[in-house]
C-alpha cells in the first residue's frame, strides 16, 4: 500500500503546483489573443479551475475506470460547496454579488438537474454525454451574452507575452497529465487494497485532492479580504464539472456506472446545490456568513462519515 499512497501524494503535488500556473497561462493566452478580461474571467479561468478534474477524469476513463471519473465529478462539486465554501465562510464572511446569482446560478441549477437525468438509469452513455456538452455550449453562449462592462478581471490576468504564456500553458498541461496519471493509478490501487469501490475513492481522495486548488485560493483570498469572487469561482467550477468532466466517461467508456452514484451521491450534491441556491437568494445583497459556512462544512463532514461507515460501499462482513 505504500507505493500507491506515495504515488497519490506525488500526483496531488504535481496537480497543485501546475493547476494555478495553468490557469494563469490560459488566461494570459486568451487575453493576448484578443478576449476581453471579463470573458477571460468567466470562461477561461472558470474552466481552468476544473482543469485538474477534467484531466483526472480523462485519464481514468482512458484507463477503463469510469466510476472513478464519475466520483471525481460528483465528489468535487460536493467538496466545493461543503468544504471550500464552508471553510472559506468560516475564515471570513463571503460577500454575495447579485450578478452571480442572476447570471450563473440558473445555469448551475439546470446542469444539476440534467446530470440527475443522465445518471437516473444507472447508465452513462454517449447520448447523455452529448446532452451535457450541448448545455456546456449553451452556457458559454449565455455567459458571452451576459457580458457586463462592470466585470473587469484585468488584475487577475498575469502580465506575460503570448509566447511565454503558450510555453507555460503547454508545460503545465503536460505536468497535469503526468500528475493525473499517477493519481489515477495510485487511487485505483488504493481502492483495491482497501476493499472499497473506485467510486468512493473518486468521491473522497481524488475529489478532495482536485478541489485543493479552489480551497487554497479561496482561503488565501479570504485572509487578504479579496474573497468577493469565491462564490462565483465555486459556481463556475461546479458548472464545468457537470458539463465538461461528467461527460468524459460517457464519451470514452460509455456503459453501466456504480448505482450508488445516482442513488446516494447525486442526491447529496443536489441537496447542497439547492441549499446554496437558497442561501444566495435569501442573502443576495448580503454575505454568506460563518453560521451557514459552519453548517456547510458540518454537512460535508457528515457526508464523509456516512461514506466511511454505512454508505461507503465496503464489502459486507
Amino acid at each position: 500500500m505504500l507505493l500507491p499512497i506515495i504515488t497519490v501524494l506525488l500526483g496531488f503535488l504535481a496537480l497543485l503546483w501546475s493547476a494555478d500556473r495553468f490557469i494563469g497561462a490560459a488566461a494570459a493566452t486568451a487575453y493576448r489573443a484578443g478576449m476581453s478580461p471579463m470573458l477571460v474571467g468567466m470562461t477561461i479561468v472558470a474552466l481552468g479551475t476544473s482543469a485538474p478534474e477534467i484531466v483526472v477524469s480523462l485519464m481514468a476513463s482512458l484507463d477503463g475506470i469510469p466510476d472513478l471519473a464519475t466520483g471525481n465529478a460528483l465528489g468535487s462539486n460536493i467538496a466545493n460547496i461543503g468544504l471550500v465554501l464552508g471553510v472559506t465562510a468560516l475564515v471570513s464572511p463571503i460577500p454575495i454579488r447579485f450578478s452571480i446569482v442572476r447570471r450563473e446560478l440558473p445555469l448551475l441549477l439546470g446542469a444539476t438537474g440534467l446530470a440527475g437525468y443522465a445518471l437516473a438509469n444507472g447508465i452513462l452513455g454517449r447520448f447523455d454525454a452529448l446532452f451535457l456538452l450541448a448545455l456546456l455550449v449553451f452556457s458559454l453562449w449565455w455567459l458571452f451574452r451576459a457580458d457586463s462592462p462592470d466585470d473587469d478581471a484585468t488584475g487577475d490576468i498575469p502580465d506575460m507575452t503570448l509566447q511565454r504564456a503558450l510555453l507555460w500553458l503547454v508545460g503545465t498541461l503536460a505536468i497535469m497529465v503526468v500528475g493525473s496519471r499517477a493519481l489515477v493509478w495510485g487511487a485505483s490501487e488504493l481502492a483495491r487494497g482497501l476493499g472499497v469501490s473506485e467510486l468512493v475513492i473518486g468521491l473522497t481522495v481524488v475529489a478532495i485532492g482536485t478541489s485543493l486548488p479552489e480551497l487554497a485560493a479561496c482561503v488565501a483570498s479570504a485572509l487578504k479580504r479579496h474573497h468577493d469572487i469565491a462564490i462565483g469561482n465555486v459556481i463556475g467550477s461546479n458548472l464545468f464539472n457537470l458539463l465538461a468532466v461528467l461527460p468524459l466517461p460517457g464519451l470514452i467508456a460509455p456503459g453501466l456506472i456504480d448505482s450508488a452514484a445516482g442513488e446516494r451521491d447525486y442526491p447529496v450534491m443536489l441537496a447542497l446545490t439547492l441549499a446554496l441556491a437558497m442561501l444566495l437568494l435569501w442573502q443576495r445583497r448580503g454575505a454568506l456568513g460563518r453560521l451557514p459556512g459552519g453548517l456547510l462544512a458540518l454537512s460535508y463532514l457528515a457526508y464523509l462519515i456516512w461514506l466511511g461507515t454505512g454508505g461507503s460501499g465496503l464489502p459486507a462482513h
